[in-house]
C-alpha cells in the first residue's frame, strides 16, 4: 500500500511560480516511477511530467516544457514540481501518482498509474 500526499497548491498571478510537493509513504520502494497529472474542470486528466528513480529519466508534456521541472529527493522519494511562468491555462487540480513501471514505460505518456494522491489546487489568474 502506498500513500501520496500533495501540497503546495495556491492561487497566483500569471507569470508567477509555485512548487508542488508529493510525499510518499508505505511500500514506495517498488514505485520507481512517479508523476504529476492535472485536471481542469470539464477536461480530461493529463500527465504533466514523470520521473524515473532518482532522476534517471523524465517526461514532460509539451505545453509545460521549459517552464516546469520535476525532481526527486533521493533520500525520502518526495517529488517536486517547480512551475515557473505560470499561465491561466495551467489552472487545474494537480495530482501525484506512482507506479512500478520500467524506465521505458515511465517515460511514455500514460495514465494507468497504480497509486494516486488527493490533489492540490493551482489557480492562475490573468
Amino acid at each position: 500500500q502506498v500513500q501520496l500526499a500533495e501540497s503546495g497548491g495556491a492561487s497566483v498571478q500569471a507569470g508567477g511560480s509555485l512548487r508542488l510537493s508529493c510525499a510518499p509513504s508505505g511500500s514506495i520502494y517498488s514505485r520507481k516511477c512517479m508523476a504529476w497529472f492535472r485536471q481542469a474542470p470539464g477536461k480530461e486528466r493529463e500527465e504533466v511530467a514523470s520521473i524515473y528513480h532518482n532522476f534517471v529519466g523524465t517526461y514532460y508534456l509539451d505545453a509545460v516544457k521549459g517552464r516546469f521541472t520535476i525532481s526527486q529527493d533521493s533520500a525520502n522519494k518526495t517529488i517536486y514540481l517547480l512551475m515557473n511562468n505560470l499561465k491561466p491555462e495551467d489552472t487545474a487540480m494537480y495530482f501525484c501518482a506512482a507506479a512500478p513501471f520500467s524506465y521505458s514505460l515511465c517515460l511514455e505518456r500514460r495514465n494507468d498509474y497504480s497509486d494516486w494522491g488527493q490533489g492540490t489546487q493551482v489557480t492562475v489568474s490573468s
